[in-house]
């Protein structure tokens, strides 16, 4: 049975359609991709998912409860949490700091103090944040505030993380250490929507991926499948021959 369900969901902004009649489920515990070329609408589509704005028709299924007409902050507490292309994280709080704002955000149950304190500190091990517990969010690397990001997100019990670009402008060790996370993340049950242009991870890390191109859904399958999907060369990925070098058969 399908984690996620979106249903032939459409989107205006004035007189410009943004997605159109998109359709697609998402298991449990599967990590899915979602490429497409820039202005293809992955945004928009992790934003309507997120509550950040309701779609123009068409509907999203989370654990079979409709939420479609939920905000933001309501599936949040039902099981969706995201990340964001743009890493934005409470410059002026500790590391430790901001993991804590998205427990008590996300946690619509309370909790004694000291619990939500423990798995703050355990967040932190599982990211990679430990050391830089106590130091100032305004003080990290590129990629320590994008496992920053990842934390705060994990830090709100998502059923489904939605992560937007979390390895894009990472060097080849970074890539690799969040590829490891994104692993494990989902290895301790939770499940993984994830926007990203770095090829060797979307395909590395998926399990299936979507295609996007101009608002519109035009190839869903395996990595093996995508790769070799004629539509899809042609809108995003190029030729099979630069696709070769970051997806071997």
């Amino acid at each position: 049975m399908s984690l996620l369900e979106v249903k032939a969901v459409t989107k205006f902004f004035g007189g410009l359609r943004a997605l159109y009649d998109i359709s697609f489920c998402l298991g449990r515990e599967e990590i899915l991709g979602l490429i497409g070329p820039n202005g293809a609408g992955k945004t928009t589509l992790f934003n309507i998912i997120a509550g950040t704005f309701p779609p123009s028709s068409g509907s999203v299924m989370l654990d079979n409860q409709d939420i479609t007409s939920k905000g933001a902050r309501a599936i949040c507490h039902c099981g969706i949490s995201r990340t964001y292309q743009l890493v934005r994280p409470f410059s002026s709080l500790t590391v430790y700091e901001n993991v804590l704002v998205g427990s008590y955000f996300g946690n619509k149950e309370k909790q004694k103090t000291r619990s939500v304190e423990d798995e703050g500190m355990e967040l932190l091990a599982l990211t990679g944040l430990l050391q830089k517990a106590n130091t100032p969010a305004k003080n990290l690397t590129l990629v320590a505030r994008k496992q920053l990001e990842i934390a705060r997100a994990l830090a709100t019990h998502p059923k489904v993380l939605l992560l937007d670009e979390a390895i894009s402008g990472l060097n080849p060790s970074e890539t690799e250490t969040v590829m490891s996370l994104i692993r494990e993340i989902r290895s301790r049950g939770t499940t993984v929507f994830m926007i990203e242009h770095i090829m060797k991870a979307v395909m590395g890390l998926s399990d299936r991926i979507l295609v996007l191109n101009f608002g519109e859904l035009i190839a869903q399958g395996t990595p093996d499948q995508i790769a070799k999907n004629e539509a899809v060369i042609e809108a995003y990925l190029g030729t099979e021959a630069n696709m070769q070098k970051v997806h071997p058969n």
